[in-house]
């Protein structure tokens, strides 16, 4: 007897058969519309493209990114897709490609769970690939993008996968060809098996930022949504996949994250709103440590010269990952950008010593100068029991900075400009977009850009990806 909460389907024996959970998330998928986004969403995911178009132009120097190019113009490819400063290939390259510059800042957006952090915005450039290949209106991205946060962060939620040894990737393969599937035109079927073919075939290794990090740390998402993308496009043309792929015998809750239960029918799509943007450019879990850094140099007067040493209590995922916990010790060896940006005693050296943290806080020659090399050796990172009882609503951060006069100076944040408490602005996002795209794009379409993500649900995405052409290097 069927119960009335259990949702079958119609077998083509004629017989009822409950959906599995992936066929439940493909329904949730199809039948989203625009009409289903608050104004308040809207407004949330404009922001989020906007600060991610950002990212990716302020990146168009980056040696991987240049890589990335070198490879796709060997390779060649349909023209089917923008490339962000000029070119088209086929869906999974734009993918690759314009991912990678989302990334490769580590100053895009992030989600943040009790188990588990994610940065949603690496969905932006599968689903803007998936959009333009049909012609899409910005409507359709808007909701694609939407659909694909909230699979990510809810998966992110409910199923961490970083104590297993898997990187956060896994949950953003779902989201991706959910996205992807959307923003495609798919129905319930052909989602279903993009879905559960990603979510098979796709699952990466935490090792990617454990230990001495490497490029693969940018590029292990763009990576993964060009392989979800190949998926969504095999199921577009009748191939299946593993509908068993969460529930089943090996399946994902049996090999990786264990039980969990997502009612898809009553889900919305609105926690992209909960997601949260950096104000500086270091890995999330630095953000209030940061502010608090900033605190103490600009308030309290502390210097680098002053400094005998320094202590930073903190929430424990911050420590774990940052700060010299599980994930490897963070004072040693920073000598690239990847291992920079991973390491709070690096992040907060230099916040100390140049008043800021940007891209150019990441140039090979700073990260190997003599003065931040020799402060970030005084910075101790300490987890604390209560702070970590906090996150993830807060992001609890305690410094005291003992001085070589006598001193001893705290500080204290649990939260910064960008944070839920304090979210990020049109205005705000808009002086970020400026600040990184200075150099790489000229005024008159800087400007441009803004307009059309600020009515983009009034426009052909044609119209973007047109601008996103027009973009260059700065070393030209």
């Amino acid at each position: 007897m069927i119960t009335d909460t259990e949702v079958v389907i119609i077998s083509s024996r004629g017989r009822l058969i409950p959906m599995t959970y992936v066929e439940e998330l493909a329904e949730f998928v199809a039948s989203r519309t625009f009409n289903d986004l608050a104004q308040s969403t809207v407004k949330a995911l404009k922001i989020r493209i906007l600060d991610s178009l950002a990212c990716a132009i302020g990146a168009l120097d980056a040696p991987t990114a240049l890589s990335l190019k070198k490879v796709q113009s060997d390779f060649g490819g349909a023209p089917r897709c923008t490339m962000i400063s000029g070119g088209k290939t086929e869906p999974e390259g734009a993918t690759l490609y314009n991912g990678a510059l989302v990334r490769y800042l580590d100053f895009n957006d992030s989600f943040l769970a009790k188990n588990e952090t994610c940065h949603p915005s690496d969905n932006f450039a599968p689903i803007l690939a998936s959009s333009e290949y049909v012609d899409g209106t910005g409507r359709d991205l808007l909701v694609s993008l939407a659909i694909a946060y909230q699979v990510q962060c809810r998966l992110s939620e409910v199923a961490p996968v970083r104590a297993k040894g898997f990187d956060h990737t896994v949950q953003g393969e779902y989201g991706v060809s959910a996205g992807a599937s959307r923003a495609l035109g798919l129905d319930s079927e052909k989602t279903a098996n993009a879905i559960s073919i990603s979510g098979t075939a796709l699952n990466a290794l935490r090792v990617t930022r454990t230990g001495k990090l490497s490029n693969w740390k940018g590029l292990a998402f763009p990576f993964m949504a060009s392989g979800a993308v190949k998926a969504t496009f095999l199921a577009k043309e009748g191939i299946t996949g593993p509908l068993e792929v969460f529930e089943g015998n090996k399946g994902f809750m049996d090999s990786i994250a264990g039980q969990f239960k997502i009612d898809w029918s009553k889900e919305g799509l609105d926690l992209v709103e909960k997601t949260i943007i950096k104000s500086y450019n270091a890995e999330v879990h630095s953000q209030s440590s940061i502010a608090c850094m900033m605190k103490l140099r600009n308030r309290q007067g502390l210097t680098s010269d002053d400094v005998d040493n320094i202590e930073v209590r903190i929430f424990d995922v911050a420590y774990h990952i940052i700060g010299g916990g599980e994930e490897g010790e963070k004072k040693e060896s920073i000598e690239t950008k990847e291992q920079a940006d991973h390491s709070l005693p690096y992040i907060l050296a230099v916040a100390l010593l140049d008043g800021k943290v940007m891209p150019e806080e990441y140039e090979s020659e700073r990260i190997n100068s003599k003065d931040v090399q020799e402060l970030l050796k005084k910075i101790h990172v300490i987890p604390d029991k209560e702070f970590s009882s906090k996150f993830p609503a807060q992001m609890p951060v305690e410094i005291t900075a003992h001085t070589k006069s006598g001193k001893t100076l705290v500080e204290s944040s649990f939260d910064y400009d960008g944070f839920t408490s304090h979210p990020f602005t049109w205005n705000e996002a808009v002086n970020k977009f400026n600040a990184l795209t200075l150099g790489y794009v000229e005024e008159d379409v800087r400007a441009e850009i803004q307009k059309v993500v600020a009515s983009f649900d009034e426009r052909p995405v044609g119209e973007l990806t047109m601008l996103l052409e027009k973009t260059h290097p700065r070393k030209n």
